[in-house]
């Protein structure tokens, strides 16, 4: 068969390529196959975009100054921002605080005692040595012993006694460092929480509020105070102290003092007439006067670090108290 035979024309069309295919370069777009490649969606672009816009909008919460805090009208809304008195930078000395609490407690103690002749009002004998009976003193006609301190209803041994002194000293200097520690530790969230208040997280410590509270007219009386400490976020901790009654264990449940009441919040304020009337009823609210603050009314037992509300103006008189 020729070379020229139109059967090897046709196998060779199949065997072998065109010279100018071969010639082509590598790089060049009739030589490297097309490829579809994935465009961009701009439309899932712009939702993202979108969603992100709410997210910058949202404003950063302002961060408190150390040693500022927020002043609250009476519908729990930050008015302004105030910085604390120099008083509030003190150390919070605990020893100290419980050293004057101690000391308050023990010089409001009263003298008590047992009658002179109390357990010893018997006619008793003893029948000596040799009878073959214990050297007791027994009651006339009966083997009962009585009065000696170690028979059955014999009198006691040590008695408490009346001319016994409870009273503990302390410094004035120490007493007044130990209620600027006090006044220092109700600044401390933790250590107010730990103490057991509940408060709102957001809630700058201590509570300002606005003087409207000491002239607002209390005709609605306790409903209206819960109303005010619900706004301020603090009604929880009234509600604490209110579940938190129980019946004391031991003998003075007996003598006067069945329940024992938990501590709730203090209000200190320049004219607390008018805010007791407000606050006075609920249980474990104390309403003082700026001027009536001790270590046993910042730190109940001796525990600080209790939840404290200050009008605006009862705040401003202790900037003239020194460290």
């Amino acid at each position: 068969m020729s070379p020229t035979s139109p059967a090897s024309r046709s196998r060779g069309c199949e065997t072998t390529a065109d010279p100018e295919e071969k010639d082509a370069p590598a790089d060049s777009p009739e030589a490297a196959p097309k490829r579809r490649g994935r465009g961009k969606k701009p439309a899932k672009a712009a939702k993202a975009a979108k969603e992100a816009k709410p997210a910058e909008k949202k404003p950063k919460p302002t961060e408190l100054k150390a040693g500022h805090v927020h002043v609250y009208s009476i519908e729990g809304e930050v008015m302004k921002t105030i910085e604390l008195p120099m008083i509030f930078r003190s150390e919070a000395r605990l020893d100290l605080i419980r050293r004057a609490v101690t000391a308050a407690q023990a010089n409001r103690r009263q003298a008590y005692g047992s009658a002179p002749r109390a357990g010893a009002r018997h006619s008793v004998r003893w029948s000596g040595k040799g009878q073959g009976v214990s050297r007791v003193p027994r009651i006339r006609g009966t083997m009962t012993g009585a009065q000696a301190p170690g028979t059955v209803g014999g009198r006691r041994a040590h008695p408490p006694r009346p001319e016994t002194i409870w009273a503990k000293k302390i410094n004035e200097h120490e007493r007044r460092l130990a209620r600027n520690a006090a006044l220092a530790a109700i600044v401390d969230s933790s250590v107010v929480a730990a103490r057991g208040h509940r408060f709102n997280e957001g809630l700058s410590l201590p509570v300002v509020v606005e003087d409207g509270i000491e002239t607002l007219a209390p005709d609605g009386g306790t409903k209206e105070g819960i109303k005010i400490l619900g706004h301020l976020g603090l009604l929880a901790d009234v509600e604490r102290a209110k579940n938190g009654r129980h019946v004391r264990a031991g003998r003075g449940k007996m003598r006067g003092r069945r329940y024992r009441q938990p501590t709730s919040l203090l209000v200190v304020v320049k004219e607390p007439a008018n805010v007791r009337r407000l606050f006075g009823n609920l249980p474990g609210v104390d309403v003082v006067n700026a001027a009536a603050l001790n270590a046993e009314v910042l730190a109940p037992g001796g525990d600080a670090g209790r939840l404290t509300v200050f009008s605006e103006g009862a705040l401003e008189m202790l900037r003239s108290w020194r460290p």
